[in-house]
């Protein structure tokens, strides 16, 4: 079966360009030139991936990203005409899990999806062939059924999010470097200016109330990495 890709752009060319290239590599596609019309669809349908155009005339790329992540877990592209480093820290933060700026070219964008699909498959197979679970303090944390808790109130996570805590989990009382966090969890080649880990590692924290400065789990070592005791 295919995976099923949905398309938001206002710019109808660009739209119809990325469907035409993605429906060649035999995904099913639905596209839509409003962020009404898309976010209807991503409530209804069942989807594989999302690619959003972060500027709409009605709902924007960034809404309709958060409201996916209250109920879902696929990949999030977002398609952004803005170089800002803020426009992209937004996005991850929101849950998105790739970005590209626009102009680009169609056949990059088809790698990139390609190489979200493969991750998002890969880790969905490793859920349904292990159960595993992790319980620190208070802080449970179930990789088969994805759901995180603290204290017994449920975190809402995002897949990025959950991964990472899930990693410093498993690597409990070791230090984690920012590098092999990234890399990990990515699935990509570190670069020394990335602040990916660093917007995560702060979203997350604020997701479980941590103070920054005295966090009671996911600790900052200076210069190194990260860690929970």
């Amino acid at each position: 079966m295919a995976d099923r890709i949905l398309i938001v752009d206002d710019e109808k060319e660009i739209a119809d360009l990325v469907e035409v290239y993605l429906k060649n590599e035999g995904y099913e596609v639905l596209k839509f030139y409003d962020g009404t019309s898309a976010l209807g669809c991503a409530q209804t349908q069942e989807l594989d991936l999302a690619i959003l155009d972060v500027m709409l005339p009605d709902i924007d790329g960034f809404t309709i990203c958060q409201r996916i992540r209250q109920d879902h877990y696929y990949p999030i592209i977002m398609l952004t005409a803005k170089v800002e480093d803020m426009d992209k820290i937004t996005g991850l933060t929101l849950g998105a899990d790739d970005y590209i700026t626009k102009p680009f070219n169609p056949l990059e964008l088809v790698a990139r999806v390609r190489a979200q699909l493969r991750r998002s498959h890969r880790y969905n197979q490793v859920q349904t062939l292990q159960e595993e679970e992790i319980d620190i303090r208070g802080l449970y944390i179930n990789k088969t059924n994805h759901r995180c808790t603290l204290h017994g109130q449920e975190l809402i996570l995002t897949p990025k999010e959950f991964s990472i805590l899930w990693y410093l989990c498993r690597h409990q009382g070791s230090v984690v470097p920012s590098e092999e966090l990234f890399e990990a969890v990515w699935g990509e080649k570190y670069l020394d200016s990335n602040n990916t880990v660093m917007t995560h590692i702060a979203r997350l924290r604020e997701k479980m109330h941590e103070p920054a400065r005295n966090p009671r789990f996911v600790k900052t070592v200076w210069g190194v990495g990260y860690t929970i005791e």
